[in-house]
């Protein structure tokens, strides 16, 4: 059982710092938590496809930006609650996902990669020009929509703790699916696709499965993201380049384990913070963000996780 395990507990410590760090250090510490929460969600979810199933995804940010879209949409122009939309976000995106992903995912290596490319691409390109969306202006969200939940300060709050519940539960599925025998079949897709399904693996239903149960938690991230803020716009909600920043934090930390993930994720995103912040380095951070990519696959292919599971052995018995 995940319970008896020491890394749940880890998991637990973690949500619980998130949920307290912020009634402690106030408003700053709540908006740096919340942005690394969604870096954190972002890279846990993308390790489902990369980490596990051996497929390289550049087109996550799609599911993020759908989410949004379609959440602040149902706010918006429907009137729906938060949390109706964050569910209807959800259950539409991963029904989407799916039967996307069975047809994509015929492809494999450089050609199912490009494939996610032009998926946020063409997305992002039929939301520009659908008016019911708001366009390429975007939708923004009026003052009346958080007077349910107390008012537009209160509503920041409740947008953080509900994304440190996404969080935990992102880390928590991590968890288990690497536990389960339904990870198991993924990770024989990884090693050897052909030979996993002659040993009875069905691959383009695990695939499928895979790539829509990644992309439900990413959706609802979008709409907490985007309700927070107030605002959503097609060339944010579906910037490529925070697709790739994914993938620079997961081999950050360590693709294919859950802590590496979550880890790359955090680490990240302090380390984007500080450069943005910066006089020097603010111009430069996505070339320093690539740099460091092409000096994760020379010299530590493993990530931060994969460098200390070769030095300690301990950490393969507790870091998952």
């Amino acid at each position: 059982m995940m319970i008896k395990r020491p890394f749940f507990w880890m998991i637990v410590a973690t949500v619980a710092v998130f949920a307290i760090a912020p009634l402690v250090g106030g408003i700053g510490v709540r908006e740096s938590l919340f942005l690394a929460a969604i870096y954190m969600i972002l890279a846990l979810n993308l390790n489902f496809m990369i980490g596990y199933t051996g497929y390289v995804n550049f087109g996550s940010i799609v599911f993020f930006g759908l989410g949004g879209t379609l959440g602040i949409f149902a706010i918006t122009v429907w009137g729906w609650p938060l949390w109706a939309a964050l569910i209807g976000a959800g259950v539409v995106v991963a029904g989407l996902a799916l039967l996307l992903g069975l047809g994509i995912l015929r492809l494999r290596g450089a050609y199912f990669a490009l494939a996610t490319i032009g998926v946020v691409e063409a997305t992002k390109a039929f939301v520009s020009n659908f008016d019911p969306f708001g366009g390429s202006t975007g939708m923004y969200i009026s003052f009346s929509a958080y007077k349910p939940l107390g008012g537009a300060r209160e509503a920041l709050w409740v947008a953080y703790f509900l994304l440190v519940a996404v969080l935990g539960i992102s880390l928590l599925l991590s968890f288990w699916i690497k536990r389960s025998r339904f990870g198991l079949g993924l990770f024989a897709i990884r090693e050897d696709e052909d030979a996993a399904m002659v040993l009875g693996v069905k691959a383009p239903l695990f695939k499928a499965i895979i790539y829509s149960v990644s992309s439900v938690l990413p959706a609802i991230a979008g709409v907490l993201f985007f309700f927070k803020n107030g605002v959503i716009q097609p060339e944010q909600a579906f910037d490529l380049t925070l697709s790739i920043e994914a993938i620079v934090m997961l081999m950050l930390g360590g693709q294919g384990t859950v802590i590496g993930a979550a880890l790359g994720g955090f680490a990240y995103e302090q380390f984007r913070g500080y450069l943005l912040t910066s006089s020097t380095f603010s111009s430069f951070h996505l070339v320093i963000a690539g740099a460091l990519l092409l000096l994760i696959v020379l010299f530590a292919p493993g990530g931060l996780i994969g460098w200390a599971h070769e030095r300690w052995a301990i950490t393969r018995k507790v870091l998952e």
